[in-house]
């Protein structure tokens, strides 16, 4: 099937992504659906969708006519078969693999055989979900970023049995929509979750080693890294439900590889239902009259918090690409554009010289002697070229 701006686009789940990939479809003039199993879900998405648009109105960013239209490409329903006219399926439900599989095998009984079916999952193996299709070639990754309207980066990963040529076809109708596509190999995590796992864990590792508390090591990593936000908030941000389970979806996937470990912080937080900003309380605490923690502003702190993050990120990076999972232009590209760093983690590493990030991963590797902290084969070459 041709997917062009004539396609019907479906949407599974009604939560903020599902919501904002339906929003961005119907900006660019398909008509979505956006299916869910519950009609109060949907009733949130439909009003949210409308308080989204009367914001975009009231800051010139379209007219009351382009938001009727947006409105009125998008239309809401619990049954399965109102996606039968649709061309093209991107699925954002929960992070589950057997769940997904159920879905999908179910949708397959009702829509054209040469329709395309597509997972925003940010984690779980693509093949893994088509294996459960009839027909697994038409079956793609399709990674959009929260929020799904605002962030540019959409990750686009097909299967080794996708079929050929429909990964190009996907990667201009995401283009069109004005997003910006990279590609990804099958591999947990994808390229962002993948590479951006240090930093998370490894400030968690600092707080958990009690070198410095959560607003320090936030304060350090925007102060001397320029991140726009520190990896507490962010967690917080993103909330405990999600991040955490990504961080332990790519850990299992990877065979337990030390690199990628969870913390039992974060874990104890998820267990304890404080998911961050949507429950008020995470690692900061949101309710209202609360007191907030404050930096400790030690410049010697800051910047050994920063060197030992950053290091990380940029090991995992060259190991990405030693691996190829993504070219070193897509790279680059995901990880300014996905997870908004300041600078690809390529040229971060050519400006603070290769030989202090290895000496960095050296000492940290001899301190703890733990695999986790190994320098990669690829930044050894490059080391020595």
């Amino acid at each position: 099937m041709e997917l062009n701006k004539k396609t019907n686009i479906g949407v599974l789940g009604a939560g903020t992504m599902g919501s904002g990939i339906a929003q961005v479809a119907a900006t660019f003039g398909h008509h979505v659906t956006i299916c869910d199993t519950s009609d109060h879900a949907l009733e949130i998405c439909r009003n949210n969708l409308r308080k989204t648009m009367d914001k975009l109105i009231e800051k010139g960013k379209v007219t009351q006519s382009k938001a009727d239209d947006v409105l009125f490409n998008i239309i809401y329903s619990t049954d399965l078969h109102s996606l039968k006219n649709c061309g093209l399926i991107i699925e954002a439900i929960v992070e589950n693999l057997d769940v997904k599989k159920t879905v999908f095998s179910k949708i397959e009984d009702v829509i054209p055989n040469d329709s395309v079916l597509a997972s925003n999952t940010s984690s779980i193996s693509i093949a893994s979900i088509a294996g459960g299709l009839k027909f697994p070639e038409r079956f793609i990754g399709l990674h959009f970023f929260n929020p799904a309207p605002i962030m540019p980066l959409v990750e686009i990963t097909p299967s080794f049995i996708t079929e050929i040529g429909l990964t190009q076809k996907v990667k201009q109708l995401v283009s069109d929509w004005g997003k910006i596509a990279v590609l990804a190999k099958d591999t947990p995590g994808f390229i962002v979750n993948r590479i951006a796992r240090p930093f998370y864990s490894e400030s968690l590792r600092i707080l958990e080693e009690n070198i410095a508390d959560i607003a320090t090591i936030d304060w350090a990593l925007k102060e001397y890294g320029h991140f726009r936000m520190g990896p507490f908030e962010l967690m917080d941000f993103i909330g405990h439900d999600v991040n955490y389970i990504v961080t332990e979806t790519v850990f299992t996937q990877f065979y337990f590889d030390t690199r990628f470990s969870p913390a039992i912080t974060q874990k104890r937080l998820l267990e304890a239902g404080l998911y961050g900003k949507k429950t008020k309380r995470g690692f900061y605490d949101y309710r209202d009259g609360a007191t907030q923690p404050q930096p400790i502003k030690d410049e010697t702190l800051g910047r050994y918090i920063i060197e030992r993050v950053l290091a990380m990120l940029i090991n995992l990076a060259y190991d990405s690409l030693y691996l190829q999972i993504a070219s070193k232009e897509d790279i680059e590209i995901a990880m300014t554009k996905g997870v908004n760093y300041p600078k690809g983690l390529f040229a971060w590493a050519e400006e603070i010289g290769l030989e202090n990030v290895f000496n960095t991963l050296e000492k940290l590797h001899n301190d703890y002697g733990e695999d986790r902290y190994r320098p990669c084969l690829a930044l050894k070459n490059a080391l020595k070229s």
